[in-house]
């Protein structure tokens, strides 16, 4: 395996910390009440064998922005090579002046200078904490007078694991982030026994073990293997190293940024980090491993690249999608990939049938939602069809795999011209009446008159129905940029006249393939140049959490926005019914929190241009067949001319968030007349007064906990205080913790006061 000689970023740090502190710091063994590191000064806490140390520490590209993390401090080791092993928070950040402490009633806290508060904390201010110790495994602990472990680092890892250190059951390992956006990659310890790597939160793209063990543990031991053990010390599975068992100083288990799992030992000899083993041999095999940049394969130095051979689909921002399937008046073809083979990712869920190659092949080109197809000719002659630009997948010469994806045929350049034939030269012959000639003449010109009747029927009745054509080819393509344009009487045709009203101004409709479709009607004195730019860039915008914008009508005073429909309605008619509410089970309510969390992050993040919702609310959430959450009607606020700073949106976003996740906690729609009663009863300590009364005894008290908690910090008063949407969603995920918030209204009620007395004093 080949040495890693280049880290990837994130890997390993390449600290920037100053030298001095790396060189100045407080080698003890025991850290009392009261110890403090601060940014900007030379200053650690080191372990008593000198191995690992505890500071702040930065990354190049981020030079105001620091984070607390216990790394290897060995003088065997370099300081470019001392590799973070667990981070304060994941990935919270501090600026200059910030502080990391041990207080006196016995809380780790990191503060932040700038926001002027606590962003992590340890939460054992209640535990009789009487001191910490960086141990000389490089586990940090807090011991209470009786030196009982209280709390300990390696029961909250980052992204590594260290010999002796064990991944429990529910605990989770991430990927550092990247471009300050969220990993989608994870380690998990599922309760059947089994270690999964998993893309997002659904993908599982390797496993370990069998499922038929529970209450397991993950543990890397210092001999170089990964095991998973029972509570016993029983060993069910087990993986080694290149180097098992020989003498090797330090080692440690990490999830890499590009999904795999690998197992790193330090040589002493060539002072590098090298991979003993990886979970994933084959990088090409780690789902998604190239996201939107194409398709993986490798060179001729062994490395894996990504390249898009969809040539004429490459974008300037780097993104290599399938073709978006324009109208291709032409008609479309298919084109072939062998050895590669091809998975859809946003959405992820592939169509997949047992057939031929052929029929494959002709399945997708006459489905004019399909983008690509692959085959799989090792015996199995499976056909996953995809329905997205967002393909992505490997290529290799050993590969039994032939990839099909379609796109438009080369138009002509014009129609042919035939020259017509020069008339043949009259004959000189005297004049005579011909009566079969007559009666053709007269048979060819009524025939003729009937050919043109007919040919402006069918163009009369081509021209009523082409909206039909139009609507099925822009459904084809999800994420296309091609929205339909609808005339009102087109609308009406496809709603039935608006004979199916589903909500306040929508209606149900159909498209000619049965696809059912939901029809939104706006005020029609939206500017029609205004309508058309908000539109078509929110018809650019595809994500598995959002919609999708099928298309739109702007005629005379009359504004329609046409979206996919969802199977089982909006989110407010389940919280108003009861028989309907019964069906959202607690653990239906947190994935819809999650799944509306990460779409609005999306959107204020993953977008080309920065976009908020402006009205997220439960009536704008809408329920697939699966109860899959989507959220709909967003970026609408730029048709009323909503001008506001992007700070002061994406807030708005968030306090409605807010508001909604404690709806769905609560079962109440009007969370102002609840939310000072359930910050109460929270703090009081009866969280479970707080749950909706039609939920049975299924509640997870620790997510229940997670969710009052974010929800308060997003209804704060103080909008400098509340959190980014990034943030919320890891809480919720569960790999961020949350501080327990203010009460949310005591901001507000003193601005109110202030704005009153001033408005007073301006009347004497």
């Amino acid at each position: 395996m080949l040495e890693q000689d280049k880290l990837p970023h994130g890997f390993a740090l390449l600290l920037c910390i100053s030298l001095g502190s790396l060189l100045s710091g407080i080698a003890v063994s025991e850290i009392p009440l009261g110890s403090k590191l601060s940014v900007g000064e030379s200053t650690s806490w080191v372990s008593s064998n000198g191995d690992f140390a505890i500071g702040f520490y930065n990354f190049p590209d981020q030079p105001k922005q620091f984070s607390v993390g216990i790394r290897f401090n060995s003088k065997s080791v370099p300081v470019n090579k001392q590799t973070v092993v667990w981070v304060a928070g994941g990935d919270v950040t501090v600026g200059n002046n910030s502080y990391f402490q041990l207080q006196e009633n016995g809380e780790l806290v990191l503060f932040d200078a700038l926001q002027g508060e606590e962003v992590w904390t340890s939460k054992t201010s209640q535990l009789s904490v009487a001191l910490a110790v960086l141990r000389d495994d490089g586990n940090l602990v807090l011991l209470n007078e009786n030196r009982d472990v209280i709390w300990q680092s390696f029961d909250s890892p980052t992204d590594t694991l260290l010999p002796g250190q064990r991944l429990s059951t529910f605990r989770t390992l991430r990927a550092a982030s990247q471009n300050y956006v969220s990993s989608l990659y994870s380690l998990y310890m599922n309760v059947s026994g089994q270690l999964q790597l998993k893309w997002e939160s659904s993908i599982i793209y390797w496993s370990a073990g069998r499922p038929s063990h529970s209450n397991l543990s993950a543990v890397l031991t210092s001999d170089g293997s990964l095991q998973l053990v029972a509570p016993n010390l029983e060993r069910f599975w087990s993986v080694f190293g290149e180097d098992h068992n020989d003498t090797v100083r330090f080692r440690f288990l990490r999830l890499d940024v590009d999904g795999n799992l690998r197992l790193y030992s330090w040589m002493e000899v060539s002072q590098t980090w090298r991979s003993v083993w990886q979970a994933v041999e084959n990088q090409c095999n780690v789902f998604a491993t190239c996201d939107q940049q194409g398709i993986c394969a490798f060179n001729a130095s062994g490395s894996h690249v990504c390249t898009c051979p969809f040539h004429h689909a490459v974008q300037s921002n780097s993104k290599c999608l399938v073709s978006s399937q324009h109208d291709c008046k032409p008609g479309s073809i298919m084109v072939e990939h062998a050895n590669m083979f091809l998975y859809g990712i946003y959405p992820v869920h592939d169509f997949i049938s047992r057939t031929s190659l052929d029929k494959c092949k002709s399945m997708c080109l006459s489905d004019p939602s399909c983008t690509a197809v692959t085959f799989t000719n090792d015996g199995s002659a499976k056909c996953r069809m995809m329905k997205t630009q967002y393909v992505s997948g490997y290529s290799d010469p050993s590969l039994s795999a032939t990839s099909f994806v379609k796109r438009c045929s080369d138009p002509l350049a014009a129609d042919p011209i035939f020259p017509l034939k020069s008339p043949p030269q009259a004959h000189k012959e005297p004049y005579n009446i011909c009566i079969p000639c007559l009666v053709g003449a007269a048979s060819g010109t009524i025939f003729v008159f009937i050919v043109i009747q007919l040919g402006m029927g069918f163009y009369l009745y081509k021209r009523k129905n082409n909206y039909r054509r139009l609507a099925s080819l822009a459904h084809s393509r999800p994420g296309s940029k091609c929205l339909i344009m609808l005339s009102f009487t087109e609308i009406k045709e496809l709603t039935g006249n608006f004979n199916d009203q589903i909500g306040p101004k929508m209606f149900k409709g159909a498209l000619p393939d049965k696809q059912p479709v939901a029809v939104k009607e706006l005020e029609g004195t939206i500017e029609a140049r205004k309508f058309r730019a908000a539109v078509s860039k929110v018809g650019s915008i595809y994500h598995k959490g959002l919609a999708k914008l099928e298309g739109y009508c702007c005629e005379f005073n009359h504004r329609y926005l046409v979206y996919e429909y969802a199977e089982n309605g909006s989110l407010e008619k389940y919280i108003e019914n009861p028989t309907l509410a019964e069906r959202l089970t607690w653990r239906k309510r947190m994935d819809i929190s999650i799944n509306v969390g990460r779409a609005i992050f999306y959107l204020h993040t993953e977008c080309r241009e920065f976009l908020c919702h402006g009205n997220l609310e439960c009536e704008n959430v809408v329920l697939d067949e699966n109860f899959e959450a989507k959220v709909k009607e967003f970026g609408l606020g730029m048709l009323y001319g909503e001008a506001s700073s992007r700070r002061a949106s994406a807030q708005k976003d968030v306090e409605d968030f807010g508001k909604m996740v404690l709806t769905l906690v609560s079962g109440f729609k009007e969370v102002k007349d609840v939310l000072d009663w359930a910050y109460k009863e929270w703090m009081e300590g009866h969280p479970e007064n707080v749950v909706d009364k039609r939920l049975k005894n299924e509640v997870d008290a620790e997510e229940l906990e997670c969710a009052l908690r974010i929800t308060f910090w997003c209804l704060q008063a103080d909008e400098r205080v509340k959190p980014s949407m990034g943030e919320v969603v890891k809480v919720l995920e569960g790999t961020l913790p949350a501080d327990p918030p203010p009460p949310p209204f005591s901001c507000l009620i003193s601005a109110r006061e202030v704005e009153d007395t001033s408005e007073s004093g301006s009347e004497v």
